[in-house]
């Protein structure tokens, strides 16, 4: 009987050990990083109406608030001014590049205290190396010099595209011009 009980003991003993550096083994690492299965990089060129300059604007104001105005961008960190955008995407930085597709959308200067905004866009792709569109929505704090967006979806060679897309401002002239590097990754593909 006494052989029985050390005998369980000692089952008992090793069973308890297992589960305690099963768990710690597990607490050191829980969620394993994964990584993207596409990386993608282009570059979106934004030329916003100013009044003067409609035969190239790209990206127009479609709503202001009430002390704001539909031509010029309002004060106070851009607070409430709605923009809609068709701008072409390159893959390089430079404006007169072929286009590969169009960014369309729009953003929402969202914050009176800093200056940010809110996107939802799409990149529609019209080339021979791409087909389809990726879709993006999230805040996007302008002041940072990186800010991720997610990717919420897409079709054709995209379908169901999930993932992140790291927005850097690459250049920007005055409320005229702005250009961003998108790096798109995806972690779903099919």
């Amino acid at each position: 009987m006494q052989t029985m009980r050390a005998h369980n003991l000692i089952i008992s003993l090793f069973f308890l050990i297992f589960l305690v550096s099963g768990s710690s083994a597990m607490a050191k690492n829980p969620f394993r990083a994964r990584k993207p299965c596409r990386r993608l990089v282009f570059y979106f060129h934004d030329i916003i109406y100013n009044g003067k300059n409609s035969k190239n604007a790209t990206a127009a104001i479609v709503g202001a608030p009430a002390w704001g105005n539909k031509t010029i961008l309002g004060g106070q960190n851009h607070f409430g001014d709605l923009v809609v955008f068709d701008d072409p995407i390159t893959l390089d930085n430079n404006l007169h590049s072929t286009p590969v597709g169009r960014a369309q959308g729009f953003y929402i200067y969202d914050k009176k205290d800093i200056f940010t905004s809110w996107l939802g866009f799409s990149f529609v792709f019209n080339s021979t190396e791409h087909k389809g569109s990726i879709n993006f929505a999230g805040a996007d704090p302008l002041m940072n010099k990186t800010r991720d967006i997610s990717v919420v979806g897409g079709t054709g060679d995209f379908f169901m595209a999930r993932g992140i897309a790291t927005l850097m401002t690459d250049a920007f002239e005055g409320e005229v011009y702005f250009r961003l590097r998108v790096d798109i990754k995806l972690y779903e593909c099919w």
